[in-house]
């Protein structure tokens, strides 16, 4: 599905852009989705605004119709750096519900279509980061290296209670070097605000549109074969907090969506990537059937997973 054919499906209501002067001369678009981060988003911006670099990049900020002041944040930062921000004030009835629940998926496709740059840079309004040269060093990686597709930095998770903790990354590499088998058989080490991919999404399939882990989903279409670069450096902060999409979901709630995730792109990965895929449906099965059922539901379970039937959990 192209933009034109997006817009025409899931847009409602246009979203209003904020008038700026970005240039056409882009190399990266960072791609910044937020909604109700009124205590995060300025630390969010002041980190991309600080970098450093030999290349114009733009900020596509995606604001989402957001009730705690955010959007009005969003504005102040528009209007103080038209040559750098994008700003689209987007509207809830634009909103594409995923498995019953609100996302913010047409926002972050919004973002994703409009990127002018060769590379798109990722960072969620509630995260930051901390090296004004994070965008350089990864450009210039992936200008240096084309054959890899992703590149990604180490980075910090800041818990609750203020204490950062570095983000754990499988001992499998010994270079930082990765596939997306990797992400299948361990699980998404990336911290998504420290990543800058090659943009390759002209188009973006169906399948991607109702996908519960976006993601892990757009790795798979930028690198579905291709490598995947870890830089040692440091250069963001991931925030787990009570009101984060992800941290804010109980363990059976993420088991689920894991699941429901493999279901979708099954039939996207290669052979190798399908065996992966279903040793873990196998192992998240389990998983869930200890935390929320009797052992004896296991197996209706695991028949509805390999049947191909739509996976629910009353």
């Amino acid at each position: 599905m192209n933009f034109e054919s997006f817009k025409k499906y899931y847009e409602k209501v246009k979203p209003k852009e904020i008038e700026n002067s970005v240039q056409s001369s882009i190399v990266v678009s960072i791609c910044v989705v937020t909604f109700n981060h009124v205590n995060f988003i300025k630390k969010c911006l002041d980190g991309i605004l600080m970098q450093q670099t030999n290349f114009d990049y733009e900020i596509l900020l995606g604001e989402d119709a957001s009730t705690d002041g955010t959007r009005e944040i969003c504005i102040e930062y528009a209007k103080k750096y038209p040559s750098k921000i994008k700003l689209f004030l987007h509207h809830r009835e634009n909103n594409i519900s995923i498995n019953g629940s609100p996302t913010g998926r047409f926002n972050f496709l919004y973002n994703l279509y409009s990127a002018q740059g060769k590379y798109i840079a990722l960072c969620e309004g509630d995260d930051y980061w901390t090296d004004p040269y994070k965008l350089q060093k990864q450009v210039d990686f992936l200008e240096a290296n084309p054959n890899f597709n992703i590149c990604f930095t180490n980075a910090y998770n800041l818990l609750q209670n203020n204490e950062l903790k570095l983000k754990e990354i499988p001992d499998i590499s010994t270079n930082g070097v990765y596939t997306y088998d990797d992400l299948l058989e361990h699980y998404n080490f990336i911290t998504t605000a420290s990543v800058v991919i090659r943009k390759k999404l002209n188009t973006i399939p169906n399948w991607f549109f109702k996908l519960p882990v976006g993601d892990l989903g757009l790795y798979l279409l930028i690198c579905k074969t291709a490598k995947i670069k870890c830089l040692p450096d440091i250069t963001t902060v991931y925030r787990i907090h009570n009101q984060g999409i992800w941290s804010s979901l109980s363990q059976i709630k993420q088991f689920e969506i894991y699941l429901l995730f493999y279901q979708a792109i099954f039939a996207e990965l290669t052979t190798r990537q399908q065996e992966i895929v279903h040793l873990k449906q196998k192992y998240f099965i389990k998983k869930i059937s200890h935390l929320k059922y009797n052992n004896n539901k296991l197996l209706v379970v695991f028949n509805r997973i390999i049947l191909g039937l739509k996976y629910q959990l009353k």
